[in-house]
This record gives structure tokens, sequence and C-alpha cells, in this order.
């Protein structure tokens, strides 16, 4: 849902609201001076960077970036817009939450959205009722039962059967009332080719519905039973689903993925089920789509590791080493479990149980020795094939965003290849430089974007550093925003997201209400908002130190102006001496001198 929610109402949650209490109920916290300090649930790692600061009432994390206020936080750890993250926090402290009328248009979307979510919640309690009651659901109850599956496990994966009947569902749902091109909208149900009606998509399929990380039924997969073909069916996209974006059995495993910090992906829909039988309950399955950034990014609010567990053949290989790019890319540690050729989990786990699973579980080894040792292997032992082997290993390296975890990397490839390990550095640094690393920029999550984004328009050290200053002071009082007002933000910053920032501190002022931090970082991007953070928790001591800070931020502004008009005037001095403009030359001339006395 969205609309706009009174700002008063805003207010008065956050200050029922104890952010060190709301992020301690996710993840263990430890106190240190101001601080709380905790491993990030954002991004992986071993040694706490990710500080709550009860103070301020913020969070930030110094490994990954990302940083905001307790709206923020639960935004991102539960994936919610900012009005569902208000509702969620406001009935968290029994504060009911109204918002202003929405626009029409608005209207009718959320009605739309609800009526797909209301029709696929009926079709799933539909085929249910198949499967587990009417007899037309036995061959699917008997099908369940020799795989190992009862009713428990049934009910738990919300699974179901459609008959052979042609319009089994169409007549259900036509029977309670829903207008059947919505339902064909879904994919549900399509058109007869004569336009005499519709006919179901699924008969005789076990049905597995997909749900959402809220627990909604977005979607379905159906199975034959027999050698019917295709295998597996599912929902075409539509305006509830995107098959990129969900994993299926996610929902069921998210509590148990935060505890073990760990996610086990696998392809199919029985796979996911043998894991959650044999008590792997941290898995959720890509339901045999590539894995994709959309749904790493899904993972990485749960677990800071993900293990892939993918066929064991030429297609499973591939699709292993597709997910490790992704994983990479997005600072997941990746690593990937073995099984023996043929198997699967399922046939795994019913051939030889829990215990030996467990024991592949723990020897996962890290996905980029696989490729390692699966591309060596591929391009043989010709100097030819090692010098290709070495050109595709070393572009994964770049990944990496550990140098210590990169060099570790190189020195086993230089002892499985011969080749000197200096001259490998020097080649994975070379390759590195001119490729700028792309890749991993662009598939950046949010938080690590925030970061990087930061430092790449940061500038000179001396100067960022000046210009936090004055943000924190014009946090910590409101003569140093009245101050920052008459000189001129863009007289006294440089950077464009402090600027940014400085603006909407401003902007606060100008409304004439009581300064909010809140409501500052509730107009913040998430960029801004991790510079801002990172700011706070980290806040300096200045006493006396404001006129100074101040004018180092004015000289600095000043100075990058004088450099970009002497930037312009240098171009067109060669200009004019090309043209042989003798008076636009002398004009130049005087006014660069003018800028190098003022500079």
């Amino acid at each position: 849902m969205s609309g706009r929610i009174d700002d008063e109402k805003i207010e008065e949650i956050r200050n029922r609201l104890d952010i060190v209490e709301v992020v301690g109920s996710y993840l263990p916290l430890r106190r240190s001076g101001h601080n709380h300090l905790g491993l990030c649930p954002f991004h992986g790692e071993k040694s706490p960077s990710f500080n709550v600061n009860a103070v301020r009432q913020i969070f930030h994390c110094f490994g990954c970036g990302v940083g905001g206020n307790v709206f923020n936080f639960v935004m991102r750890m539960e994936g919610l817009t900012f009005p569902e993250a208000v509702r969620r926090l406001g009935e968290r402290v029994g504060i009911e939450v109204a918002q202003e009328a929405p626009s029409p248009a608005e209207l009718k979307r959320r009605h739309e959205l609800e009526l797909f979510g209301r029709i696929n919640e009926a079709a799933a309690l539909f085929y249910q009722q198949i499967l587990l009651e009417d007899k037309g659901g036995a061959v699917a109850r008997s099908y369940l039962k020799k795989r190992g599956y009862d009713g428990e496990a049934a009910r738990r994966f919300r699974l179901g059967y459609a008959t052979d009947r042609r319009d089994g569902l169409t007549a259900h749902l036509a029977a309670q009332g829903f207008d059947l091109a919505a339902v064909a909208r879904l994919g549900l149900i399509r058109d007869e080719r004569s336009g005499s009606g519709h006919f179901d998509l699924f008969r005789r399929r076990l049905l597995f519905p997909i749900l959402d990380e809220r627990g909604r039924v977005a979607a379905f997969g159906g199975r034959v039973l027999d050698d019917g073909l295709p295998k597996y069916l599912n929902s075409p996209e539509s305006p509830i689903y995107h098959k990129g974006n969900v994993l299926y059995g996610l929902y069921q495993a998210r509590e148990e993925m935060r505890k073990s910090d760990s996610a086990i992906v696998v392809e199919g829909y029985f796979d996911l089920m043998a894991l959650h039988r044999a008590g792997f309950t941290a898995s959720a399955a890509t339901c045999g789509t590539a894995l994709t950034v959309e749904q790493v990014r899904l993972l990485k609010r749960y677990a800071g590791r993900v293990l892939l567990l993918f066929d064991q053949d030429p297609a499973g290989l591939k699709a292993t080493f597709r997910g490790m790019d992704v994983l990479l890319a997005e600072r997941v540690s990746a690593a990937v479990i073995e099984l023996p050729s043929g198997d699967d989990p399922d046939s795994f786990l019913l051939r030889a149980g829990a215990e030996a699973f467990a024991a592949r579980l723990q020897a996962a080894r890290p996905v980029l020795e696989l490729f390692m040792e699966t591309t060596l292997a591929r391009h043989g032992a010709t100097i030819e094939g090692k010098a290709k082997a070495v050109e595709e290993i070393s572009a994964k390296l770049k990944l990496l965003p550990s140098e210590l975890e990169r060099n570790l990397y190189l020195k086993l490839l230089a002892q499985r290849t011969g080749i000197d390990e200096s001259l490998l550095l020097r080649r994975t640094v070379a390759s590195a430089k001119a490729a700028a690393a792309p890749t991993v920029r662009a598939a950046a999550p949010p938080a690590a974007r925030a970061a990087a984004t930061a430092r790449k328009n940061a500038g000179p050290g001396s100067v960022i550093r000046a210009q936090e200053l004055l943000l924190q002071m014009m946090v910590s009082d409101r003569a140093w925003r009245l101050r920052a007002a008459v000189e001129g933000v863009a007289t006294l910053f440089s950077e464009a997201q402090r600027r940014g920032i400085a603006e909407v501190l401003l902007r606060q002022d100008e409304r004439g209400e009581v300064f909010s931090l809140d409501a500052v970082f509730n107009l913040l991007s998430e960029e801004q908002s991790a510079i801002l953070s990172g700011i706070l928790v980290n806040e300096q001591q200045l006493d006396g130190e404001g006129e100074r800070i101040f004018a180092d931020c004015r000289g600095t502004s000043v100075r990058g102006d004088v450099r970009r008009r002497s930037s312009e005037l240098q171009q067109a001095l060669r200009q004019a001496e090309s043209d042989g403009d003798e008076a636009a030359r002398n004009r130049c001339l005087q006014e660069l001198m003018a800028l190098k006395k003022r500079l």
C-alpha cells in the first residue's frame, strides 16, 4: 500500500520506538560507548562493522555503507515501502496509521492488486482441497506418499492438484463471482480459440504455490505425474509475479536463514522440499531460472553466505557459475555443495540420509575454487590452454572485494599453472584497472552503491571532511543552519551529495517546524542517508572549530570555481592562439592572471 501518512503520526511512532530495541529484535547487538555493534544483516562479515546509535536513533554500516533511521532499517530488512514500514512499526507500538485519501489512479491500482491476490488465494485453496480431500486428488496423494511426503508437508507448502477437467478452476472462480478477465490476466485460465469461453492452464498436475516473501500467493508451478510434457509448467508473468524477483520456499526459510546467516539455493520444487524434510530448512529454489540480481538481493536480507546446490551435469555447472557471477558482484560469500554425479538433493537424501548430506554441507567449498579447477581442466595443459584459462579466471578474481582473498587465489592459481605469482598479480591488477571493474559497479547492491558513489564523488579527503563536519554542525545546532542559509549552500558545499543533504536540512527549518532528524532521513536519497548516518554515528567533538570549518568549506568551493574557470580559459586561450585572435588571447591571459592572484 502507499499514500501519504501524516507527519505527526510518523513522529509519534518514532518517539515510541527505540532503534536499538528494534534492530536488536533482528540481530544480536553489544554495547560499545554510545553505539551498539553487530554483524551487518545486509552483507556478509565476520567482524562487526554495523553500528546503531541510541542517541541519534540511527544505524550505519561502515562495511557496506548502508544507513538511516529505524524506518530505513525495517524497509530494507523486510523489503517494505516507507508507508508499509511505518504501519508495521505502528502496529509494534499500538498506533493505528491512517493516511490521506489516495488518487483515483492509486485506488484503481490497489483494487486491482488486491483482486489478483484474492484470485490466487482462492485458486490455491481450490487446488489444495482437491489434493487433500477430493477423490480426484487420489493419484497425487499416492504420488506424494511414494516420494515420502505426507499431509503435513503438503500443508506446509500449500501443495495442490489440478484434475483433468478442462474448466475446473474456471467454473469454481466464476461461481465465486470473480471476473474471469482478471483471472486470465494472471494466466490461470486462457481464452478458447473459438471465443466461446475459457479453459484452465493447469490440468493433471501437482501444483506448488509460489509465495512472495510476505507469504502471499504470487504464482503457481505445476508438475506432471507421468511422462507428459512439459514436465513443469509455471504461471506466466503478471502484475504480481515476476519470476526473477521471487524464490520458492523463501517465505518458509527466512527465519532459519537469519539464524544461520546462510542460505542453500537449489533449482527445483522437490529439491527444496527434500531439504526441508531432512531438516535443512534454510533453503530456497530458483524454480529453473538462472539466479538473478533481484533474487540475490532478497537473500542478502536474511543471509550473508549462499551455498549453491544445482544439478551435477554441465547445465547445472553452467548455472552454478552464472550464480557465482551475481553473488560475487553483490559482495555475497558464495560456496558450492557437491554431490555425486547423477544425484540431486532429493535422491541423495533418500539414498544416503541427512547425516551424509550434513557432511557434504560442511565440506562446501568456495565456488570460485571450483570455477578455477573446472576452467583449467576445460582448457587443458598446453601453453595456449593455460593462457586462456588464466584470462577467464583473472576476470572472475576482479569481482572479489578483498585484496587478501584475491591474492590467496592468485597463489593457488600459480601453484596449479606453474606461472609466476608476481606475473599473475600484475596481469590481474592491470586488467582490473583497464576494465575499471564495470560489472561490480553496475551490479552493486543499493548499500554498496551508496558507499561507492560517495567515495567516487568525494574528491580530496580534507575537502570532504570539512563538508561532513559542517553537516554535523548543521544537524546539531540551528544557528549553524541559519549561518549556512545566509552564506549559501552552493558556496559551502562543492560535492553534490553533501550539498543535497544540506539543502534538505535547510528545508526543514524553512517549514517552521521542530527540527526532526527522522524527517530529514525520510527526505534523503539512499546514498545521502548512507553518508549522513556515517557522519553522525562517528560524530566528532568540534569545540571552537566552527569558524575554521566554514572557512575551509567556503575556500574549497571558491577554489573549485576558480579552477573550473581556469580550465575553460586555458581551452579558450589555445583556440585564440590557433585562430590568431590577439584580442581574445589577451583577454584570456588577463583573466587567468587575475584568477591566479585570487587563488
